[in-house]
């Protein structure tokens, strides 16, 4: 198989994704360069793009800036996406997708992911066990090696390092911050 075959069977979405200084419907158009109007707008429509396009004054047709920089963190992440929604590649990698988003943007994030990976062959990569609980097979990697490998359930039970990562990550969660 050679690259460019791989590479069209590929999608990547990873925490440092990069939006040129163009319109975000250009930075999607990156995805699939000869889709049509409709599918770059379908894509943003899936990667729950649409409530913050709204707020700019030319829409998908905004300038991204330099990096992005018209954006938050999580709103790029979401272009990102949608770029692989367009591309409707077979595998998807996510790459501490949602690694650096505000909880209202992972939820939304989430649940464009819900939708995009059926039927896919989804590879994640993440530190926040939340993002991979409902996975059909989790790889717990220790000093580079795989000691493990099943359902979230069943590593609960049986790995104790994943126990034990688990147990930090629910407790992590519950912290609060008091006001002074």
């Amino acid at each position: 198989m050679s690259l460019e075959s791989l590479n069209d069977q590929v999608a990547f979405v990873s925490q440092e994704q990069f939006l040129f200084n163009t319109s975000l419907y250009e930075n999607i158009l990156i995805g699939k360069p000869n889709a049509s109007k409709e599918e770059v707008l379908d894509a943003a429509k899936r990667a729950q793009c649409n409530e913050f396009l709204e707020r700019f004054p030319d829409g998908i047709e905004t300038q991204a800036g330099d990096g992005g920089k018209q954006l938050s963190g999580g709103e790029r992440q979401r272009i990102s996406l949608a770029r692989a929604i367009l591309k409707n590649a077979p595998i998807i990698v996510l790459d501490e997708a949602t690694a650096f988003m505000d909880p209202e943007n992972e939820e939304k994030m989430n649940a464009a992911l819900d939708e995009i990976i059926k039927d896919k062959t989804v590879l994640v990569i993440a530190h926040r066990l939340s993002t991979i609980k409902n996975a059909d097979k989790i790889c717990v990697i220790k000093d580079g090696q795989c000691i493990a490998q099943d359902s979230h359930e069943n590593l609960i039970d049986t790995c104790p390092e994943y126990k034990k990562l688990w147990d930090a990550s629910v407790s992590a969660s519950a912290w609060k911050v008091r006001e002074a």
